[in-house]
């Protein structure tokens, strides 16, 4: 593709320039009669069967207790499960069918509920099967006491490692962690909490909305990068922040912080080292900073504790149970805010002529709403508030979300968990094979991508005058072009998650083993082979290496 045609497709996404790409990669391989690889998006090749097999099961006993009050089997209609006595029917059917694979997990949920949250068992069992059928409204509309119980202490093992900050945090089931960000840049606008122009700070590189949903005309903030400019001893990229970027956060106009931790796309949980210096900065001079935090791959790093750990008062959490159920058609994701926030206080101290207009925003939905919480609004605000009697995640994938949930908090060798992580790390390995280069073990890292800043191994390995003729020949975009019409890969371009210009992000979740030391192959090759063509353009001696003997990068 020309350096012209390259220019009119530069403003894209990276998500829509992926299926420019994508349509490359697939005539190519259509001519090669190969396989296409793509490496775009992070979508898991591998699912979780056990809750899946726990949902079915449930299923047919929501379907027995709705029958049992009304059956018109010749029509196909029945009633509503009851509560009275349905505990003990649950047991019972579970008996019936323990030789079902779901049934062991059902079982065990229960009775974690029953037995170590102190659920009243009939109500419990009837919220699990009255929402498996799915045949009444959300309520409450945030999300089903007994599954919010549940889904708390999977977020309190999972993101707080198993000791989290006292109290309890108030949590919105919500359609992926998607819609968690469109619900949270919303309801802090209409709040006043932030107001257009306003200034807020993103931890760069970072998942791409991110970076785009301040520019949208409704919001129109300005924007600070934090960037993950740190570098390791070999001067190769760690992903990390220094403390010169995160003190930019003492800036008072810098009103929130949004970050994705373990980061998107280098897939490194933020040092422990950065996390002590936010924590500081926040706790000595900014104790008003507001801080988003997406951390929906914060189970592939052993010991992850979010931010929200040691910043309850400031942080919203987002998680999506996407990436590590393999469930990204599922929609589930939650929005959790710890009882004791800044935002509440925040609204409570808006000017007279602030809170008496958002009264009048909320007035019909409740008698006090200058009381109303946050995340209460957040619910009403995503049904456009007129709607909000019809506010809520669906039911059944809140019974879906819940047992996700208890799986992994009854799974107490974390089995699952760390097959999963194994997964990632290994194909992580393979893509390093294929480049020929050494992987470095870091303890931050998710391995559920890897971004390579070609750049560094072309000015490190090579020199700056390389470098040059390539930015004078060619233009990053090329590259991807490249990838996709000769080696029929699909790999996503850095520079659109706020990285460097010629970083490429591989997802390391969604190919084979093998596939990885495919990817890693043609992008050595892509290097020599520019390399070679810049030493021929200088009159220079071609450079005859064996596999590894040239770093690329390290990241």
């Amino acid at each position: 593709m020309g350096k012209a045609a390259v220019k009119d497709v530069n403003s894209l996404s990276p998500f829509e320039l992926k299926d420019l790409f994508i349509k490359a990669a697939k005539e190519s391989s259509r001519k090669a009669d190969t396989a296409m690889l793509n490496a775009g998006r992070g979508n898991p090749n591998w699912i979780a069967t056990t809750p899946r097999e726990a949902f079915i099961l449930l299923t047919r006993f929501g379907l027995g207790e709705a029958r049992r009050v009304r059956d018109e089997h010749k029509v196909g209609l029945a009633g509503m499960p009851a509560m009275k006595g349905i505990a003990k029917r649950l047991k019972a059917f579970l008996s019936t069918n323990n030789d079902d694979p779901g049934a062991s997990l059902l079982r065990r949920t229960f009775d974690y509920g029953v037995k170590e949250l102190g659920f009243d068992p009939d109500a419990f069992a009837h919220e699990l099967a009255d929402a498996i059928i799915g045949d009444n409204y959300p309520v409450p509309d945030r999300m089903l006491v007994h599954a919010e119980k549940i889904v708390h202490e999977f977020l309190m093992k999972e993101m707080c490692d198993g000791k989290p900050p006292k109290g309890r945090f108030d949590i919105f089931a919500v359609e992926g962690g998607t819609a968690a960000m469109c619900y949270i840049f919303n309801t802090l606008k209409a709040n006043g909490i932030l107001n257009k122009g306003d200034t807020i700070a993103l931890g760069t590189p970072i998942f791409t909305p991110y970076i785009e949903f301040p520019h949208i005309e409704e919001f129109g903030f300005k924007v600070v990068n934090i960037e993950q400019n740190s570098r390791d001893k070999d001067g190769h990229h760690d992903w990390q922040y220094t403390d010169e970027e995160l003190r930019k956060l003492e800036d008072p106009k810098i009103k929130a912080f949004f970050v994705v931790n373990p980061s998107n796309p280098p897939s490194y949980a933020i040092r422990q080292k950065a996390i002590d210096q936010i924590v500081k900065i926040v706790k000595t001079k900014r104790p008003d900073l507001l801080i988003l935090t997406d951390d929906v791959y914060g189970t592939f790093v052993p010991g992850f504790r979010s931010l929200v750990t040691d910043l309850p008062y400031n942080t919203i959490l987002v998680y999506s149970y996407s990436k590590h159920f393999g469930c990204t058609g599922w929609r589930l994701g939650t929005v959790a805010i710890h009882e004791k926030n800044i935002y509440d206080d925040m609204i409570a101290r808006q000017p007279a002529a602030t809170r008496n207009r958002l009264n009048k925003r909320y007035e019909s939905l409740t008698t006090e709403p200058e009381k109303m919480k946050f995340i209460d609004r957040m619910v009403a605000e995503s049904r456009c508030i007129c709607l909000n009697h019809t506010a809520g995640l669906s039911l059944p994938q809140q019974m879906q979300m819940l047992l996700f949930s208890s799986f992994a908090i009854l799974d107490k060798n974390d089995a699952y968990r760390q097959r999963c992580r194994e997964i990632c790390h290994k194909r992580l390995a393979d893509l390093y094979k294929g480049l020929g280069i050494e992987l470095k073990p870091d303890p931050n890292c998710a391995g559920y991508y890897r971004q390579l800043d070609l750049e560094v191994w072309a000015r490190q390995v090579v020199g700056d005058d390389f470098m040059d003729y390539v930015n004078e020949h060619s233009g990053p975009l090329n590259l991807f072009f490249r990838l996709a019409t000769d080696f029929h890969t699909v790999l996503l371009n850095g520079s659109g998650f706020g990285g460097p210009p010629w970083s490429v992000r591989v997802s390391l979740a969604n190919l084979n083993d093998e596939d990885y030391v495919q990817i890693g192959k043609s992008l050595a090759q892509i290097c020599r082979e520019a390399e070679q063509k810049w030493r021929k353009s200088r009159g220079k001696p071609k450079v005859v290496t064996k596999t590894g003997s040239r770093r690329l990068t390290r990241a």
